[in-house]
Parts: structure tokens; sequence; C-alpha cells
């Protein structure tokens, strides 16, 4: 063993069963490929992980925070060129390039498994090649699924004991399923021209070179349990979704579940760890948080939609995280965390810009003394991994194995015009056709320009692991007899006045328009009927204690008719550019809206 892993416990998995066996076999393959000069094999331990902890400190991979102020949290700095996801770079490679879609990039299989294995060709050279074993959703949860990931980085083997079920459960699993999702991965040279993230959805399996940041390495997260589940999900009946979940219990001791689909760093951290307004505190209003990023539903036997997070941590952005933007993330992360990218204190405490205290950044995330005039102190798509239990409103139904019950699913963007602050699709096909055609400003947590308005389907845009045209027709398969679907809203917290500024406060007064639309879904609200959808009456979602100014209260329930048919014209052009592969209902019910906006 070199240095780095000299220390760690052996560990070898059980070979009883022949289940193992198509995973021995690969294990072997890799490592004659990439040619480690050791093999661990992770159980999840306490023991591994102060092992692993302890040797990245030794080489400078973490450095320990401040113990008094943050214990058991540590800081890692990537390559500054390694510090976002990189959607040109990550292909989906299926036989047929139609099945990939024009959403995805695409390399055939065979071309694909050629350029990068060229890549690993003893590229673990000198390193251990760590075994990880995981779980994605509840250990004894019907909708998990399990998967191996293989990598060269300790960092991304402490970021997977946090993100997922991770070692001997779901070893267990595998052995008694016989089936798993085969990970990947290795640091490489960390050189932007020799990067890659490749899925094979037939194969389920990823590989992912020259990256060590969270959504290339992380192999559970994005490319496992969205682009890949995505995949088994459309086989296997059920949905592999970009979507928070949680859960708003009325001072009746009701609870409403509520699956919602945002592009990242447009608030879904926010809205899964919501905090009530004072009032509504008082009135014994709770949320509690099932998860803040992925949502597997599936159908019960009753008809609805049930829903697992099938992440066990949150992998959050940590600028503007705050005391007043959400509390309960900043509570989460005050212990046993691993913050990448931020900025630190002259006495070790990690800092961000908007973390809102009177702390000052001594350096900067690239560990150079902290200038504004050169670059902010946190990188903007600066992270924060956490187990999902340390989170205040975490609620334990987020283990319960059968899922939650979902009552209504939402989607929304950064729109800074024309998009109302809330409504209600008519039914299921319209309510498909918002998630297909909603829109969003872009943000620092994908390479490329920021603030750019594009198309961002269910925010699966970067995540869908197959064509949008047979994705769209996948949702719309779950409208059939016996079917209890939930109700879809779109929402829109980002609108602003005249003045360029937001005109709803958003965080907590959020909830608000949850209770309206929980309202909906129990049958005790109405709504203005708009070719786009239903509206609110404004007296029957609760204002009280908000200063709205006149313009506000026009724009946010207000309906720009000439505004939306520029808006149907870029959404017919959208669709049209998949082709005859796009559901005709779909295009039916645009077609239908477009006529009712031209008054025909």
């Amino acid at each position: 063993m070199n240095a780095r892993t000299k220390d760690l416990p052996a560990a070898t998995p059980g070979t009883s069963g022949s289940t193992l066996q198509a995973l021995n076999d690969w294990i072997a393959e890799v490592a004659a490929l990439t040619r480690p000069d050791a093999i661990h094999w992770c159980d999840g331990g306490d023991a591994e992980n102060a092992a692993l902890i302890a040797a990245m400190e030794a080489d400078g991979t973490l450095i320990r925070l401040n113990e008094d102020t943050n214990p058991r949290s540590w800081l890692h700095r990537s390559h500054p060129e390694d510090v976002a996801r990189v959607e040109h770079l990550t292909l989906v490679c299926t036989p047929d390039r139609d099945e990939a879609g024009p959403n995805n990039h695409w390399m055939p299989p065979a071309e694909a498994h050629a350029k990068i294995d060229a890549l690993f060709d003893g590229c673990m050279r000198g390193r251990t090649m760590y075994v990880i074993p995981y779980c994605m959703g509840p250990i004894d949860s019907p909708l998990s699924r399990c998967g191996v990931e293989v990598t060269d980085s300790p960092y991304v083997v402490a970021n997977m004991r946090i993100m997922t079920r991770m070692g001997a459960p779901a070893l267990a699993r595998i052995e008694r399923e016989g089936t798993f999702v085969k990970g990947l991965h290795s640091i490489g040279e960390l050189d932007p021209s020799r990067r890659w993230i490749m899925h094979f959805p037939h194969e389920l399996s990823i590989k992912s070179y020259g990256s060590g940041y969270g959504g290339n390495a992380l192999l559970g997260k994005k490319c496992h349990a969205l682009r890949i589940a995505s995949h088994q999900a459309r086989s296997e009946g059920w949905l592999a979704e970009h979507m928070l979940i949680l859960g708003v219990e009325n001072p009746q001791g009701e609870t409403h579940y509520i699956a919602a689909a945002f592009p990242s760093a447009c608030g879904k951290t926010n809205l899964a760890m919501l905090i009530p307004p004072e009032g509504y505190r008082e009135a014994g209003w709770k949320i509690w948080t099932i998860g803040d990023d992925i949502c597997w539903m599936r159908p019960g036997p009753d008809g609805r939609l049930y829903a697992i997070n099938p992440e066990a941590g949150f992998f959050g952005v940590a600028p503007g995280t705050s005391k007043k933007s959400n509390p309960n993330a900043l509570a989460s992360i005050q212990a046993d965390t691993i913050f990448t990218n931020v900025g630190v204190t002259a006495d070790g405490q990690p800092w961000w810009e908007g973390i809102g205290n009177d702390q000052v950044p001594a350096t900067d995330w690239r560990g150079e003394p902290h200038d504004p005039a050169v670059r902010p102190a946190a990188h903007p798509n600066s992270r924060f991994t956490v187990s999902a239990r340390r989170c205040p409103s975490w609620s334990p139904m987020a283990e319960d194995p059968q899922g939650v019950p979902i009552s209504a699913i939402v989607f929304g963007g950064r729109r800074a015009s024309l998009v109302p602050l809330v409504f209600e699709a008519r039914d299921w096909t319209h309510g498909v056709l918002v998630g297909a055609s909603m829109g969003s400003e872009t943000t620092a947590a994908a390479t490329g320009a920021v603030g750019v308005m594009r198309r961002d389907p269910m925010a699966m845009k970067p995540f869908c692991g197959y064509n949008f045209a047979d994705y769209f027709a996948h949702w719309l398969s779950f409208d059939k007899p016996g079917a209890k679907l939930p109700k879809v809203f779109h929402v829109n917290w980002f609108r602003k006045g005249a003045a360029g500024r937001f005109l709803w406060p958003g965080f907590g007064d959020n909830l608000r328009v949850l209770e309206w639309m929980i309202d909906r879904v129990k049958g005790k609200a109405g709504v203005v009927e708009t070719p786009i959808g239903g509206l609110p009456v404004q007296e029957e979602l609760d204002l009280e204690g908000l200063v709205l100014s006149e313009e506000a209260r026009r724009v946010l329930f207000g309906f720009d008719r000439e505004g939306w048919q520029a808006e149907f014209d870029g959404i017919g052009e959208f669709l049209d550019g998949y082709g005859e592969r796009m559901p005709a209902r779909l295009k039916a019910e645009w077609g239908r809206i477009q006529g009712e906006l031209q008054g025909s």
C-alpha cells in the first residue's frame, strides 16, 4: 500500500453465493485495466472513515476546520478548473442516437468505451483503488437500487459515505439481488482536456475520468440517481426526478407531501428545509424535510404516487446559505461536514458570500489571501456535504421503505418576468406540458454563462438519461384508470418589478403558496381561470402580515396574454425540435392552449 492508505483496515467482501461472482469478476477487470498499487473494499465503518480522514489530512486533501466552532468538519479545495458539472463532456452512450435524444451528448458505446478506457489504462499506478458498495434509498425499500463505485479518490469515499447507504448492508443487498450499477471513476490528471463522464444505460454502467468534483465524481448522485435511474425507471414503471420532497403538517396534524423540481441553485434546499413564518409557527404549522435534490416515485396500490429520497445526505450550495435564507441548513452544517471550495477565516471557520455573519475570510477557495477584487472568497458553486439526519427538520419518514404519498408536484425556475407567482395545471396532461416547457435562468452549478434563460424540462435537462420526447411520453403514461395523481403547479419566486427588485419575499413566506396548493388538493380554494392555468383568488391566499405593493400584486397574480403568446411560440419550437417522437397528446395540449391565448 502507498502512504495514503497504509493504515486502512484490511477488508474483502464475502464470496458466499454466486451472485457476487459478477462483482468480483468486474473488480478484477478494472484492476487489470487501471493497475492500482492496492485494492480496498469499503465497509463504511467508523474506523475505516477515521483512517481515510487522517490520511487526507496528512497529504492536504482535507484541511481540518476550527474544532470548537465546527467540530469534525473539513475543507477540501478542488482543482481551479474542476469546480462544476461539465455538461459538454457528459455523454449518454446508447446504440441508437435517437434514443439519447437531442437533449444529450451522444457517442456510440463501443467508441466511448475505447476512448475512456485508453485514459483509464494504468491510471491508478501509485494509488489505492477503493471499492464502494452503496444503496440509493432506504436499505430495505423495494424502490431502492444499489451500485458499486470504484474510485482512486479517498475524498469521494468520504463523501459517498455521507451521501449514500454505503458498505456492508449494501453489499448484502447486492448479493441478494444479483444486480447493481457499475461506476468506474478516476481523478486522472485533473486535466480538462482528458475529462469525460460517460453513461451506458443499457449496461447500467458509468465511467468518469479526470474530475474530482461532486456530480462528476460522486457517481451515486446525478450519474446513477438520475441519468441511469431515469432509464431504469422508464423500463420498470416509475419516475427518477430532480426534485425535493417535503412534508407540510397543518395545525390539525395532517401532513401533505410535496415534490418540487427546480434547476440547481434555484432554491430546492431552501424550500425543502423551510421554516414557517412566525404566525404559521404559532398556529402549529411544521415543515418536514425528506430530501432536497432527488426523488424516486412509483404508483402505490391505492393509485397514488409514493416517493423516496435515494440520498442519505445533502450536497448543498454554500453561497447564500444563512440564518435568513435557510436556518435549518446552517444548523445542519455546524458539525460533521465536508466543505468544498469555501473561504476560511483566520481562526479556521468556513465562510462564504451571503453567510450573514460578522466574520472576515482570510483565505479564498483557492487557498490564497482573500482579495474581493480578485475573486470571491467562496466559489459560486462551493458546496457542503452533510448527513440528512443532522437537519433539524429531517423527517423519520425519509427512512420509510414504502415512501411518502405525494399530494402535489411543483415545477419552477428563475424567471424575472412574465411568469406569475403560482398557477395550477388543469390536469395531468397539462401538468406534463408545464413541466416540459419550464424555463430558468442558468446558475453557477454548471459551466457556461450565468443568467441565460434556457428550457429545462422538469429541471432534468442535464440529467435525463434518454430522449426527452420519450421521457414526456413516460410521464403521460401514468395517467390511466385507477390513478390518483398529484395536482401539478408552477411557481416563480424570482419575479422582479420595474426597479429590478424581487417582488415576493420568498424563504419562509413560500409556505403561504404551499398552503394554497394544499387547499386546492383538498378542494377548499378556487382559482381564476386563464389559458395557462388556474391563478389564485388573492383573497384565498393568506397574505396577512405581508406588505405587497400594488405593482407586486398586479404582477405576481397577473396574466400577460401578449407575453404568453410569445412564450408559447417558443414552447412550440422547443417541442418541434424533438420531431416525430414528441407525443401527439402533448402537442395537442400545446395547440389547445395556444388557441386559447390567441382567442380562437
